[in-house]
């Protein structure tokens, strides 16, 4: 098939029905044209459907000769019939046509809705609330979007999150004061978690006193909950005794269940293994806060604000 001259999309009519000026035009129309005078075998009746003047579909015509380099039609005294190159031609720009409809129809369905990948992290104690439910929403709402979920300490969350890593995260903060333009999805109480046998965990709750002296499992010094600890030891003139040092929640609970001492965490209903216990560390009532935190260094695109609302309605309440 010869073919001398690249087929550009500029075009001289529109093919698409009058007064449909907003109609998506994926191909050049003159070629939709080229169809239909295929089909019809006259220029004069195809001008006639489209409405327009016979010289203008005879001018269309005779630029996508130009542009083939070869004759598309040859004229008879009764209209027109396809060449050999118009014949091979044809079969290639009807499946052009119906792509270009199917694209075209794709697009129009996507318009004003979500589309693209969200990277939403997720602290561990979040994961069975939030995760499961997540992803079938959006599966079942937001067809055009891929989730990507990251599970992590909080600290690491935050990392990603200033590295542009993440879209978003859920993470922790220690005190009220922090949480700044995050959103507040749920104010979780501190609980002092040991042994499911021990007799310092037989009631509801424990004074924030009652810590003094005991072995505690808590994390090494930056850590946020460590340096809250450590504030709250000099404001209640208390005396921390830290017998380990681990970093993550389930380190701490390994090392309580062996009989290393008491753990200090945020402890939501049912989440704790039959090894364990805790009461709610009061007087005063100990709180951390989960929010919802976005990336500076990622845009904001319609289908990451679309996930945003959606972990936001799908919240705790708080407790």
């Amino acid at each position: 098939m010869k073919n001398n001259k690249n087929l550009n999309t500029t075009y001289m009519f529109d093919a698409a029905p009058h007064g449909a000026s907003s109609v998506l035009t994926i191909v050049d129309p003159r070629w939709i044209l080229f169809i239909r005078v295929a089909t019809v075998g006259s220029l004069s009746k195809v001008a006639a459907l489209l409405d327009m003047p016979q010289s203008m579909v005879s001018r269309n015509i005779a630029m996508l000769e130009s542009q083939c380099g070869e004759r598309l039609f040859h004229r008879t005294g009764r209209g027109v019939v396809l060449t050999e190159f118009g014949e091979q031609l044809l079969p290639c720009i009807s499946s052009l046509l119906a792509d270009a409809e199917g694209l075209a129809d794709d697009i129009r369905n996507l318009r004003g809705k979500p589309v693209g990948e969200v990277v939403v992290g997720m602290l561990p104690s979040a994961v069975s609330r939030y995760a499961g439910a997540l992803f079938a929403t959006v599966r079942a709402q937001m067809p055009g979007v891929r989730l990507h979920l990251i599970e992590g300490a909080s600290a690491q969350l935050e990392e990603q999150l200033h590295d542009g890593r993440l879209d978003m995260a859920l993470v922790l903060r220690e005190d009220e004061m922090s949480i700044g333009e995050a959103y507040l999805l749920a104010r979780v109480p501190l609980h002092l978690v040991g042994p499911a046998t021990d007799p310092v965990l037989r009631n509801r709750d424990i004074p924030l006193g009652r810590l003094s002296g005991l072995p505690l499992v808590v994390p090494g010094r930056p850590h946020l909950l460590r340096a809250r600890l450590d504030h709250l030891a000099v404001e209640h003139a208390m005396a921390l005794c830290i017998a380990v040092e681990a970093d993550s929640v389930h380190l701490q609970y390994e090392v309580v269940a062996a009989g290393g001492g008491y753990a200090i965490a945020s402890v939501l209903p049912g989440s704790l293994d039959r090894r364990l216990t805790s009461s709610r560390i009061v007087d005063p009532m100990l709180e951390r806060f989960v929010v919802l935190v976005e990336s500076p260094r990622r845009p904001l695109t319609r289908a990451s604000r679309a996930v945003r609302q959606l972990i936001c309605s799908l919240a705790m309440p708080s407790t």
